[in-house]
């Protein structure tokens, strides 16, 4: 699709039910592969960046099974190789957080340099600059990246700039490192909080998420989980400023409030009328 065609005019009025987090999902997509046991992932939103995603992990060799469409089943034990396809790689930009994964698990990496992006540049050196720090040696080449390592260990590490991707890319990487890793400037976004209470979910020691330090005390193995994605507070939004924009009233469901904070805030602000519930917002 090239273009989206709108004629307006119309209150836009009635519930929708939100699907979950995007952002969180693909983090915690690639973070499954890192214990041998079933990780059963709900609430996983029917996207292409999801989808293609679920392709790459089947390709590398773990199992995949569609249970429905928001929920998925996979096991990484049968994995046979920590090189990933470019074919579908270069599609998405949560790519990179395969580096993290397998360099965690396997002390390994080959991933395509991330594409699907066209939000000007945005380089991973935050990513890199950590993973170096936790004792891997990085190369780029033939527009790919190489991560190996001996064994990882625990370091200090202060990122130069917020990164939601390099956050959760190194707290992957130094959940199965040896001793305490110490991310400062961290992102602090709701999806940060929610790819470390998953991994948490599947044994790793992760304290601070959701702060701008976060302490990591490796793991040597994780094991199965069975999770929910929190709800995409991005989707959400969208339909708050819609039932404004449009003079409507719309109620947002399956919503964590507290995640909707800011534009409930700058709403009222401009003369919306917004009433939260336990999982719901209406505007």
């Amino acid at each position: 699709m090239n273009q989206y065609i709108m004629k307006g005019g119309s209150p836009l009025v009635g519930d929708v039910v939100i699907s979950g987090a995007k952002n969180a999902a693909l983090g915690i997509l690639a973070a499954s592969i890192m214990t041998d046991e079933d990780v059963i992932i709900e609430n996983l939103p029917d996207v292409r960046d999801i989808n293609v995603l679920l392709e790459a992990i089947q390709e590398i060799g773990a199992r995949v099974d569609r249970i429905d469409r928001h929920t998925v089943k996979i096991n990484g034990s049968t994995i046979r190789e920590v090189s990933v396809d470019d074919e579908y790689i270069r599609r998405i930009r949560a790519s990179y957080y395969f580096i993290g994964a397998l360099l965690g698990k396997y002390k390994s990496a080959q991933v395509p340099l991330p594409g699907g992006c066209d939000i000007g540049s945005r380089p991973i050196d935050q990513h890199l600059k950590g993973f170096r720090a936790l004792g891997a040696k990085i190369e780029i080449e033939c527009g790919a990246v190489h991560a190996h390592a001996i064994d990882l260990v625990g370091a200090h590490i202060y990122l130069d700039m917020v990164s939601v991707g390099a956050t959760i890319n190194i707290m992957m990487a130094a959940a199965m490192a040896e001793g305490m890793t110490i991310i400062e400037n961290a992102a602090k976004e709701p999806h940060v909080v929610d790819v470390a209470n998953f991994l948490n979910s599947m044994g790793a020691n992760i304290k601070g998420a959701g702060t701008d330090v976060i302490r990591i005390r490796g793991v040597r193995t994780l094991h199965g989980t069975d999770y929910s994605i929190i709800p995409d507070q991005i989707e959400a939004g969208t339909f708050m400023c819609a039932a404004a924009v449009t003079r409507g009233d719309i109620t947002v469901k399956n919503v964590i409030p507290k995640h909707l904070e800011a534009i409930s805030a700058k709403l009222i602000e401009i003369g919306c009328e917004v009433i939260e519930g336990d999982d719901e917002v209406r505007v």
